[in-house]
């Protein structure tokens, strides 16, 4: 059985770098092969793990649902869709990526959401560690996407209103009732003058703060130059805070 991390929160609060920088600590410390999960409409997961996508869960869909693929003689079209997406599973040398991609049609996640919790509750089974990029916002959550997680990471940007959206995020893990071990907060992009302040606002939502993720010129540059960020050097201020987030949360 896989050890699964998650990573939930509002956009622009730096969940896919956490989730590249969680990867890449642990193939360093031998834990792969990794199973990737980038559930984020949309998706960049991949260019943060320097990867080429294969497809998504959508396109698949979409060709299925307009007849751009007919189904083979025999087949249900749940066990089509199976067959297609393991064969848009991107394989990598240290981690293979299963990307959900953009909504299926008006808007509808209802048929890829099922289908999504099903795929990766079985792929899962083949790897040591799982780790998800989820949607921005509480989508997924409350989609009830996001199930059987070790380790939940929420993720802030250094303003009192992400950090209330943080909170929030807990509050529903706990009235929908998942199944989430462990939850932490990450607060992104930090300030060291000013963040004595939200010290206040991150008490309330009784979450534990596990780490805080400074301002990186190295992933400003990375991004730029669309380099991987999982190939941050091991003296980036982010991917040291990144290693003893994984420590103290047990997982390394």
């Amino acid at each position: 059985m896989s050890f699964n991390i998650a990573v939930a929160g509002k956009g622009g609060t730096g969940k896919t770098t956490l989730c590249s920088l969680i990867i890449g600590q642990l193939i360093k410390a031998g834990k792969k092969p990794i199973f990737a999960v980038d559930a984020d409409a949309n998706a960049n997961l991949n260019e943060a793990l320097g990867m080429e996508i294969e497809g998504s869960i959508a396109d698949i869909l979409v060709r299925i649902n307009n007849n751009l693929e007919p189904l083979p003689a025999g087949m249900t079209k749940d066990q089509f869709v199976e067959y297609k997406v393991h064969q848009s599973l991107s394989e990598g040398d240290n981690v293979d990526l299963l990307v959900m991609g953009g909504p299926e049609g008006a808007g509808c996640y209802c048929y890829a959401n099922n289908l999504l919790r099903g795929f990766v509750a079985e792929l899962s089974k083949n790897y040591p560690y799982m780790v998800m990029d989820n949607e921005a916002g509480m989508e997924h959550l409350s989609r009830r996407t996001t199930q059987n997680i070790d380790v939940l990471f929420i993720t802030s940007d250094s303003s009192a209103r992400g950090i209330r959206s943080a909170g929030r995020v807990k509050e529903l893990v706990e009235n929908l009732k998942l199944d989430i071990k462990q939850m932490y907060l990450v607060v992104s992009r930090v300030n060291v003058s000013n963040f004595d302040a939200l010290k206040a606002e991150i008490d309330k939502t009784g979450l534990e703060l596990i780490g805080t993720m400074p301002l990186d010129e190295q992933v400003m540059e990375f991004d730029l130059l669309s380099k991987p960020l999982i190939d941050l050097p091991d003296d980036s201020p982010v991917v040291a805070e990144v290693d003893k987030i994984l420590k103290k949360a047990a997982i390394l």
